[in-house]
């Protein structure tokens, strides 16, 4: 059993211009980006990198349509670096740039084809939920089956991860609140992972000590507090990737792949439904193994017994920023089966990584509770 496998090297660099004159930015590097981050940080700067922002194939998450016309353009230049700054979708659609072939997403996402790396990839996270810049996974939304897939393969792992903190300052609030939890998820559901070691624990255990102290302190202090927190959250976003990416996520992933593919949901929020009911439901089904251990090691965090660690813990995110029914985004009641099943059908890979492995009626009935 492989116990550990960090392949992606770290640093950390304070601002953009210092990073722009180390890597030695040019007419070979292929940029992907977020449009907003890159004109406040980058443009001013005067690259002559071919860059290219990640609005121009659509909004939201990554689609099979979108990395399709992104594959598509960057063929078309002669660039042999990839530099992907953003958040988790262009990470993920930078990802699978670096492979060689002139396949589509559909046969890559597949594995219908060989997968070959031939390019070097640099990831430069602009949130702090992601971890995509040192994870092996990509997902995209296949728009003809409505539901995410995901491509774990250690082929498309960046070269180098570079944090910025500088660039999460203009994050508005919403979204460095889901993304944090976010990162929060990854954590708790690579703890318990049937993938889990010793070695990945210690990265999510730390990674969720920082985010819920991160939490504490915004929850008393207010929203804007997290100016101060930007690095810590970086740090805890990029370890809780690090987990992950060996370990991997599970049920409450797999769970929110339907609500965010038929309705939109981004990656962060669409988890943040699922945590405390997924968990509560593996505390019902098997409350010793790993999962103990979790508590007690939360319980210390949140300074309540172990029984209460998923109630406290629901207070605690419910004071960062509320979660919603989710008949509130549009799901139907008679959705309930069908995405339960979808799920059963789909996605198999995270299922597997799951604490406990689901059933499509033990998933229907929290999808019923969270309705």
């Amino acid at each position: 059993m492989k116990a550990f496998w960090q392949k992606t090297q770290i640093h950390k660099i304070e601002y953009a211009a210092d990073f722009v004159k180390e890597y030695e930015i040019g007419k070979k590097d292929f940029i992907l980006a977020s449009k907003s981050t890159y004109e406040t940080y980058f443009a001013p700067l005067g690259l002559e990198a071919h860059v290219e922002y990640k609005s121009k194939y659509g909004k939201g998450e990554p689609t099979d349509v979108m990395v399709n016309a992104l594959l598509s353009d960057f063929r078309k230049t002669d660039c042999d670096r990839i530099i992907a700054i953003g958040g988790g979708a262009v990470i993920d659609m930078a990802k699978i740039l670096v492979l060689e072939g002139e396949y589509t997403a559909a046969q890559i996402f597949g594995r219908e084809v060989p997968l070959k790396k031939e390019k070097t990839l640099i990831a430069i996270p602009t949130t702090c939920g992601a971890g995509s810049e040192v994870s092996n996974v990509s997902i995209a939304e296949f728009t003809e089956l409505h539901t995410k897939m995901g491509l774990a393969v250690d082929e498309i792992y960046a070269d180098q991860a570079v944090l910025i903190p500088e660039l999460l300052t203009g994050l508005p609030y919403p979204f460095f609140a889901t993304s944090a939890i976010d990162a929060f998820i990854h954590a708790i559901e690579s703890y318990v992972s049937p993938k889990a070691t010793m070695y990945t624990q210690m990265f999510s255990m730390k990674a969720m000590e920082m985010i819920v102290d991160g939490f504490q302190k915004i929850a008393q202090n207010g929203e804007e507090y997290r100016l101060n927190l930007l690095d810590e959250f970086l740090t805890a976003s990029n370890l809780a990737g690090i987990a992950f990416g060996n370990a991997g996520t599970g049920a409450v992933h797999a769970m929110s792949y339907p609500l965010s593919g038929v309705y939109h949901v981004t990656h962060g929020e669409a988890n943040y439904q699922f945590l405390t009911a997924v968990f509560a439901k593996y505390q019902e089904l098997d409350p010793d193994g790993k999962l103990k251990g979790l508590n007690q090691f939360l319980s210390g965090l949140l300074k309540c017994d172990a029984k209460d660690v998923y109630t406290e813990l629901e207070k605690l995110l419910d004071q960062i920023i509320a979660r919603k029914a989710l008949h509130e985004y549009g799901m139907k009641e008679e959705e309930i089966e069908s995405f339960a099943k979808n799920v059963e059908k789909t996605q198999q890979r995270l299922l597997n990584q799951s604490y406990v492995k689901f059933s499509w009626q033990q998933m229907a009935e929290i999808y019923k509770e969270l309705y």
